[in-house]
């Protein structure tokens, strides 16, 4: 989401895509980083390119509720989670944005699943993965004509990640 903002505001803005010269497209990496893990001068340096290159604030809109939705998948009991979800709609409504409603029907979508991950701390990120690389393997294998070694070679991909 804040990326989609950040890239739509330079945009609109300069009618092009972003370049390195423009603050906002050189420092992404600063905006994409926990809040709380910047430094003084790396939270300086955000400062200033928020300052900058934002002049309707929705690129810092946009930072705020990534660092709410940090805030909400990070807490620790429903309770918490419930009041950074609140805070979260909150932040949303107030910015406004296709890309902050969007975000926010996606947390609503998802509520239920979000609340496993806060309870037990358990997600499908793990078979997430083995189907990315199950798919990635399909295409680089450009259609095995034999199912058997087409079976094989998911297997032995996926052996090789346990072992290592």
């Amino acid at each position: 989401m804040l990326t989609a903002v950040r890239q739509r505001v330079v945009r609109d803005r300069e009618g092009r895509r972003g370049r390195v010269v423009d603050p906002a497209w050189a420092n992404r990496r600063l905006l994409l980083r926990a809040g709380n893990t910047l430094s003084l001068a790396a939270l300086a340096r955000l400062t200033a390119t928020l300052r900058t290159d934002d002049p309707a604030d929705e690129i810092g809109a946009a930072w705020g509720i990534k660092e709410q939705l940090r805030r909400l998948l990070t807490a620790s009991s429903l309770a918490h989670a419930q009041e950074h979800k609140m805070l979260l709609g909150l932040y949303t409504l107030a910015a406004d944005m296709p890309e902050s409603n969007r975000l926010g029907a996606t947390i609503d979508a998802w509520w239920d699943a979000i609340e496993v991950l806060i309870v037990t701390g358990v997600t499908n990120a793990r078979t997430e993965a083995a189907n990315t690389g199950i798919k990635q393997i399909k295409r680089t294998g450009r259609g095995y004509r034999n199912a058997g070694h087409y079976r094989a070679r998911i297997l032995l991909a996926s052996a090789a990640r346990r072992a290592a």
